[in-house]
């Protein structure tokens, strides 16, 4: 499961962008109990989403040239021009070219072969988000794509990705996991965008997932502050009680009360 222990190729960071980051800091801190804090006169209107004191994610308000509002997620990266490099040789592409973040770190955005955009962050004084896991705090990340086998296979070169596929209700989900990790490393899966019309919609994305101490409380919350129900809360066998929503911008993301571990076969 994703933790803040950060491997190279796992989740070490996500951000929001919103045309308002007042009304989205409403939103999320009534909903997660953010407080939304300014990352100095520097930073452009970036800031930091604390939990308990604690960062659990970035933000910054943007403008509609930017693109519409949405969550993109990061992962860790030893050598942000290596990475860049191999995304651009593996048949996808370079957003934002890799930039030192004010000694924090290196960041870029790129996007996989399917248009898909996504982050990388080279830790620098900034390991990553210093909450996941915990009510309130990333979880789990999911990617939505047209072609799964593609999709493994550029990630596998850009971030050393590791798949499995894993029995669940109805078929197999394929999780992943960092290089060289295993199945207590998985950090998230790969789903068919064919095979769920309401993520198919919105077409090819990465979708976060935040834990959540009550899926139907924090769903009725997330209606209550203006966001919308995108998939009603669901119970999943061994994975426990999820639901998808939209925040009152459009940015979409998805809660799940976690089921407790298995004991595991001996």
């Amino acid at each position: 499961m994703l933790t803040t222990r950060f491997d190279n190729g796992a989740p070490n960071w996500l951000d929001i962008g919103t045309p308002d980051i007042d009304g989205a800091s409403a939103f999320y801190g009534g909903l997660f109990g953010w407080r939304f804090q300014s990352a100095g006169p520097d930073a452009g209107g970036y800031g930091f989403f604390q939990l308990s004191g604690r960062t659990a994610a970035g933000g910054m308000q943007t403008t509609p040239e930017q693109g519409p509002p949405s969550w993109t997620v990061y992962f860790q990266s030893a050598d942000a021009e290596a990475t860049a490099k191999a995304a651009e040789q593996s048949g996808g592409s370079v957003l934002m070219r890799p930039m030192d973040v004010m000694g924090e770190g290196h960041m870029a955005v790129l996007a996989d072969t399917a248009g898909v955009p996504f982050g990388i962050w080279q830790p620098g004084r900034t390991k990553g988000i210093e909450v996941a896991g915990d009510p309130g705090s990333l979880c789990w990340v999911e990617l939505y794509t047209p072609d799964i086998a593609r999709a493994a296979a550029f990630y596998r070169q850009v971030l050393g990705w590791e798949t499995e596929g894993v029995p669940f209700p109805g078929g197999t989900y394929t999780c992943i996991n960092p290089e060289g990790g295993g199945r207590d490393d998985m950090f998230g899966g790969l789903v068919p965008l064919a095979d769920d019309p309401t993520e198919a919609e919105a077409g090819a994305h990465f979708l976060p997932y935040f834990e959540v101490a009550d899926t139907d409380a924090t769903v009725s919350q997330a209606q209550e502050l203006g966001g919308s129900v995108r998939a009603p809360a669901t119970d999943i066998e061994g994975v426990g009680r999820i639901a998808r929503l939209a925040d009152p911008y459009g940015a979409r993301f998805a809660v799940i009360k976690s089921a407790p571990p298995q004991p595991q076969q001996s």
